[in-house]
């Protein structure tokens, strides 16, 4: 969500001071938004002015708010450069229907001094389902008063009704690569109007190996001179920053350090249990805390489903998610957790980024990550919006090797708690259940091989 939780994050920056139009002020004083972030602070004045922006921000910091910001009052201005040629020829259309009517209505495209409106304007590019699904409903919030129409475009589900959605009028399309570039090789819409273009969370997609993808996409816009470029990533890399120089104009980097957006927020512990000891700590841990609502990270699909087991037959309630949960299931189980019919998320890194969901007490990595920026991400689940929260970690047997790299990442210490003897539960364990099969599957029978040779008699050594 975008609402804020307190204003401890904020600057002195109100969104009033900028060269926001009315219609987008009014928007965010309906959602409750007056001051700005570190990130919408420093991006936003160079946005707005025209200029590129790479900028470097944690998720929970605003970074959304910011590039929507600024990819709406483009387009706005856009608009405003069309009815100004139109006002220099207004025979160009009916008597009886102005130009403002034509735009709000969003009927065929007219030409306005060899000019016209075209579609899509704007492309916003996420690393994954959850992100774009996220943007579309920030988007939505804070473009209540504007005549913008929006498509979702993401794999796993609704294909029909997003290839239709495509093909209309849209002004701003946001979604995944691989099916961005799916309905594009159909001709479904083309890109070569794009007045603004967003690279939401660009490490993810080199470590999720969209890049190619990305510079597919990039090559077929418009020359980066030509639009509004925007590219956030939690950490400007080497490999981001030639990205950027590469497909955008001159971009401005822009970096708010780590240590000013979590670090203060979030009271980091461990744990250095061995591995037999992992479980009974986990549930004295959350039987001392209590958290309202949390999220524990593992590394592998099969940990989180004997982990939702266990969890479950100890009596909390619980949901696993992992890279191959469907679509559908994954939105049913991140609505039961925001909605708190269930308390703890047990989540692979795919829940690392993306996600959205407030009051996110407690993060428990159960696996220390072996990928150190991914420490972060997790960590940034909780204490969103300049909210205070607990990340607490296991430096077990198996993953204590990265708690060095992660370390020198972020720059301090991480306290080490010692482990008493009361924190340690008992728990009891699932029963494993028999497993089924379905009546269209056999046994699979060994493959044919010849019949072994009987075995020779030894000879008669006489």
């Amino acid at each position: 969500m975008l609402l804020p939780m307190n204003t401890n994050h904020l600057t002195e920056t109100r969104f009033s001071n900028l060269e926001l139009s009315n219609p987008i002020l009014q928007s965010l004083k309906d959602a409750g938004f007056h001051h700005c972030t570190p990130i919408q602070d420093k991006t936003l004045p160079l946005a707005l002015r025209g200029k590129d922006v790479a900028g470097q921000a944690q998720t929970g910091t605003g970074k959304t708010a910011a590039f929507l910001l600024a990819a709406f009052q483009h387009l706005i201005n856009d608009e405003a450069d069309l009815e100004e040629d139109e006002d220099d020829d207004p025979d160009e259309y009916d008597s009886d229907e102005t130009p403002e009517h034509a735009l709000a209505e969003k009927v065929v495209a007219k030409p306005v001094k060899n000019k016209v409106i075209q579609y899509p304007r704007a492309i916003i590019l996420a690393p994954t389902r959850e992100l774009a699904i996220q943007i579309h409903k920030d988007a939505l919030l804070l473009s209540k008063r504007l005549n913008l129409t929006f498509a979702l475009i993401y794999g796993g589900t609704d294909y029909q009704k997003q290839l239709t959605k495509i093909k209309t009028n849209v002004d701003i399309i946001i979604g995944t690569p691989g099916r961005i570039i799916d309905f594009y090789r159909q001709n479904a819409f083309t890109l070569d109007h794009v007045k603004v273009m967003v690279l939401d969370e660009a490490d993810r997609m080199f470590d999720l190996g969209f890049i190619k993808d990305i510079r597919f996409l990039l090559r077929r816009m418009p020359p980066p001179e030509q639009r509004l470029n925007m590219l956030f990533s939690a950490t400007l890399s080497y490999k981001v920053t030639e990205l950027a120089y590469e497909h955008m104009n001159n971009p401005v980097l822009v970096k708010i350090e780590t240590e000013e957006v979590t670090s203060k927020a979030i009271k980091q512990s461990a744990y250095c249990p061995a591995n037999d000891q992992k479980l009974p700590l986990l549930l004295g841990i959350l039987k001392h805390e209590q958290p309202q609502r949390s999220i524990i990270f593992v590394n592998t699909k099969r940990c989180a489903e004997e982990l939702d087991a266990t969890l479950n037959a100890n009596g909390y309630k619980t949901a696993a998610l992992s890279g191959d949960v469907p679509q559908e299931k994954r939105q049913k189980l991140l609505n039961s957790f925001q909605q708190n019919e269930i308390s703890l998320l047990i989540a692979t890194d795919v829940a690392a980024r993306g996600l959205h969901i407030p009051d996110v007490s407690h993060v428990i990595n159960y696996d220390l990550p072996q990928d150190v920026e991914d420490y972060v991400h997790r960590i940034g689940r909780t204490a969103r919006f300049g909210a205070s929260g607990e990340a607490i970690s296991f430096v077990c047997e198996d993953y204590a090797y990265s708690m060095p790299d992660i370390e020198e990442f972020i720059g301090q210490k991480i306290p080490v708690k010692a482990i008493d003897k009361e924190l340690l539960a008992d728990f009891i364990k699932p029963e494993r259940r028999p497993r089924e099969f379905r009546s269209d599957q056999r046994p699979k029978r060994p493959p044919h091989s010849k019949p072994k040779a009987p075995a020779l008699a030894p000879e008669n050594p006489q």
